[in-house]
């Protein structure tokens, strides 16, 4: 275990619910919290006994290690504990228990909006960047051009980066983290904002450093980037490490806990509510080819199966859906009824929807589901599919609108001249 460029060792991190960090505004803040800090830990002291209670361990007795050269996928469900480790590795944040050691520069790519000081120009922050790594302005200034080509945004470089698109933001933060020559690499699913054509370009970059003997981290709900770049998977559940080995093997046992985590919310589920008549069973995801999928991929065509059961001789339902977002905002709603169909149905089998093309930005969604009769709500379940949606060629440019500016994706056409585009319009071109 001890022998490694990044060895972890018991690693733990916990955070009282309900309590926010305060940060100083000022300088004088800055003191007054110093001086408060000792009666603040006497004071926690006496409260450890709720703090226990209180606590949420994001990351519970973490133990890996990874060599030089080696490229590890980071894979599990949102909430596993995928970003915080990763903050952890990034000396981001710091443990509650355990230890991680490092040997060599250390160049991360976390989330949109860090790494990078906003007031400063993106080739302020290049600079920036290679002074925290620890390299000269001479060692900066042999990259720069290699770093500058690779980002595609030579135009903007003297813009202050908090002006830029996150795309924008990606491709310089990616850049500079790619080619600043750290030890260790570290990648979160930054990469799926934006051009589908850099996202290649990034691929292929990690592909690079990885053969030149350095190591590579990251994490990725795209299943297939995982396993075309690492040879090796740790996978989380909760907290916890519960699979770390070879690739295919790891996620393989991921995707079947994510199609047994899909029954959960047809069996005992609390937030059910349902006669008993006719009852969904089962539900899953299929591509155009009929096959189950775990990730839907934006502009792609998408299948919903879902199994029922008929205790009754019911011989006709209405079906509604509903899509909520990450931010539980209703994205969509189906129903059969406003498509004027009504399903009939035997005593068991199973029905399906199917989006042509799939128009959802890459994120996190829940799909709630009622089966009716006669207006009436017979089987409920708000959570009959939880599901991360991959980023995709929606519009067949390589390219993707900001997703904080996007809830659904649109197909519409540009045009100079109002004929062109009432053309395009009716004779069905758009």
């Amino acid at each position: 275990m001890n022998q490694g460029i990044l060895v972890v060792n018991g690693l733990g991190k916990s955070y009282r619910l309900g309590l926010r960090e305060q940060q100083a505004n000022t300088f004088r803040d800055l003191l007054a919290s110093w001086a408060r800090a000792p009666l603040q830990r006497l004071r926690r002291l006496g409260e450890h006994d709720i703090a226990a209670e209180d606590a949420f361990w994001a990351l519970k007795d973490v133990s890996f290690s990874v060599q030089p050269g080696e490229v590890v996928g980071i894979i599990g469900r949102n909430g596993a504990g995928k970003s915080t480790l990763l903050k952890i590795l990034s000396r981001i944040t710091e443990p509650t228990e355990g230890e991680v050691r490092l040997r060599g520069r250390v160049s991360s790519l976390l989330e949109v909006g860090t790494g990078f000081h906003p007031e400063l120009t993106g080739r302020e922050n290049i600079f920036l960047n290679g002074s925290i790594l620890g390299m000269s302005r001479v060692e900066i200034r042999s990259k720069f051009d290699q770093i500058v080509a690779f980002s595609e945004i030579e135009k903007f470089l003297d813009t202050p980066v908090k002006r830029y698109s996150s795309g924008m933001y990606v491709r310089l933060a990616f850049a500079v983290a790619a080619h600043l020559e750290p030890e260790i690499l570290i990648v979160d699913e930054v990469l799926a904002v934006g051009d589908i054509e850099f996202q290649k370009k990034c691929l292929g970059k990690m592909g690079e450093v990885a053969r030149e003997g350095r190591t590579v981290i990251i994490v990725s709900h795209n299943m297939s980037a995982i396993q075309a770049l690492c040879e090796r998977a740790i996978l989380l559940r909760t907290g916890r490490v519960v699979e770390d080995g070879r690739t295919p093997e790891v996620v393989r046992s991921y995707l079947k806990f994510l199609e047994k985590g899909a029954s959960s919310a047809f069996v005992d589920n609390p937030e059910r509510k349902s006669s008993g008549s006719v009852m969904l069973t089962g539900a899953n995801m299929l591509d155009d080819q009929g096959f189950p999928i775990s990730h839907p991929v934006s502009g792609q065509p998408l299948i919903f199966q879902f199994d029922y059961l008929n205790k009754n001789g019911t011989k006709q339902i209405d079906v509604v859906m509903t899509l909520f977002n990450h931010l539980g905002t209703a994205v969509s709603n189906f129903s059969t009824r406003v498509h004027g169909v009504r399903l009939s149905i035997d005593d068991s089998g199973s029905f399906y929807c199917a989006i042509p093309k799939l128009p959802l930005p890459m994120g996190d969604y829940r799909l709630a589901v009622a089966l009716q009769v006669n207006g009436q709500n017979i089987d409920l379940i708000p959570n009959v599919l939880v599901f991360s949606v991959t980023v995709g060629d929606f519009f067949s440019t390589g390219l993707m609108p900001d997703i904080q500016y996007s809830t659904a994706l649109i197909e519409h056409k540009w045009e100079t001249t109002k004929e062109h585009i009432v053309a395009s319009v009716t004779d069905g071109s758009l």
